[in-house]
């Protein structure tokens, strides 16, 4: 009998373009038809419920969970599928917004598995996939809401239907698989978008806006520009999170809502989620004001500026690139002014910890460096050679938990630590913060599963 462990590692040791080298972006390995394939013998489950597609760079997992936690407190049976996870593989398949169990996980792998015996060729991401969607077949979801798991037109989620699709704001990203400029990649994100399904784009870069213009004019998709069609303005920011108003056309559409995520760039992915949905209320969908608000108060996203404890301030980020983490610099800035900012940093390799920490200088002087236990994590040595050049103060730490517990100690009541540069130390900082506070272990899956 197929136990949990056995289940994760049937997964995982199949081609994984996701943790290891992705190869171009092009149809001999990125197949939609193999996907079609598997899930026609699974009886095309995705067409079973209604659906949300949303790609993009940046906050195309945030605008996810925006979208299903206002489906959900509207009474809607969700699904929702993310990647990657923060501690277990169970976070990427949700139900009502709870990670599916292990026996439903050894379950859809022992169902799956004489297909793919058959069909050698499938992908780690492709699999996860055909599970999340059978999954919610057989939860008898009402909506579906899938975040892209990379770019978009070659996307194993891109064999959805859906009612309506998305593009949060897009950079430079993948570069070596989705293109080398801002207009290739945008191509591919733009993927997408289906003849004649609504499309709501947040506010994009000149280049990246005339790809989807040009993709949906030919395709005939309605495209709502967020920025344009709908405007937001930030109220209060405090501690906890944010206030705003948005607008349609100009005209009021809430007032005065409550967000517990921390940063203008999330009020930009509110303001996308809250045009899906009002597309999704044209269609008929009955969502009340009120369904609304409570949906957007109740978000929760993990491990993206959250404030785990005060006295100092420990927030974790899981920002790995330098926009980012001047947007996280800038949020922190609003929500708790005045304060000194100490900094734990880990990275992994492929996304050039160099060029974060630049943009972490800025910030600071004091830095204490670490790893996550992850093969791909930049060694001390390296980060340390980079910190000197730059003109840090710095320590190293071998992990993340003893890295959590200097920082603490160096900080006073009043500063701000902030743990950031990749999800797996971020991951690491939650389980040691629960830890060191005594509180309920964070679930994690057995180690060496993948």
């Amino acid at each position: 009998m197929t136990d949990y462990m056995q289940a994760l590692r049937t997964v995982f040791e199949r081609a994984d373009f996701e943790r290891g080298a992705r190869p171009p972006y092009a149809k001999r390995t990125w197949r939609l038809e193999r996907v079609a394939d598997l899930l026609a013998a699974l009886g095309d489950p995705h067409k079973r419920y209604a659906s949300v597609h949303i790609a993009g760079t940046k906050g195309k997992g945030s605008t996810t969970a925006i979208v299903e936690s206002i489906l959900r407190a509207a009474g809607c049976r969700t699904g929702m599928y993310t990647s990657p996870h923060l501690h277990t593989f169970r976070e990427r398949i949700r139900v009502d917004g709870q990670p599916i169990p292990e026996h439903e996980v050894v379950a859809l792998v022992e169902r799956l598995r004489p297909l793919l015996s058959e069909r050698p060729e499938v992908t780690v991401f492709e699999l996860i996939t055909a599970m999340a969607m059978r999954s919610f077949c057989e939860h008898q979801i009402d909506w579906g809401v899938f975040e892209v798991g990379l770019g978009g037109r070659l996307d194993a989620t891109n064999i959805l239907q859906p009612t309506v699709t998305a593009i949060t704001s897009i950079s430079h990203d993948h570069m070596g698989v989705l293109g080398n400029s801002l207009a290739e990649i945008a191509a591919e994100k733009a993927g997408i978008i289906k003849p004649g399904i609504p499309i709501v784009s947040a506010p994009q870069r000149p280049e990246a806006a005339r790809v989807i213009e040009q993709i949906c004019a030919e395709k005939g998709a309605r495209l709502v520009q967020i920025g344009r069609d709908w405007t937001w303005e930030a109220l209060e920011i405090t501690d906890r999170g944010q206030t705003f108003s948005a607008w349609q056309g100009g005209q009021p559409v809430i007032e005065h809502a409550y967000l517990p995520l921390w940063g203008e760039h999330q009020l930009e992915n509110a303001a996308l989620a809250l045009a899906i949905v009002s597309i999704l209320r044209e269609q008929g969908l009955e969502i009340s004001g009120r369904g609304i608000r409570k949906g957007l108060a109740h978000v929760s996203w993990p491990g993206r500026l959250e404030l785990l404890g005060s006295e100092p301030a420990v927030v974790v980020d899981g920002a790995h690139n330098p926009y980012s983490i001047e947007r996280v610099l800038g949020a922190l800035a609003q929500a708790l002014p005045e304060r000194r900012l100490r900094v734990i940093f880990g990275a992994s390799r492929s996304h050039l910890p160099d060029r974060m920490l630049v943009a972490l200088r800025a910030a600071t002087e004091r830095i204490v460096l670490t790893r996550a236990a992850h093969p791909k994590s930049t060694p001390l040595e390296e980060l340390s050679a980079t910190a000197q050049a730059l003109g840090f103060e710095w320590s190293t730490h071998a992990t993340v938990a003893e890295a959590l517990q200097a920082g603490i100690a160096e900080s006073d009541g009043q500063d701000t630590l902030l743990v950031i540069g990749s999800l797996f130390v971020v991951a690491e900082a939650r389980q040691a913060w629960a830890a060191l506070q005594g509180l309920t272990a964070v679930p994690t899956d057995p180690p060496g599963a993948y």
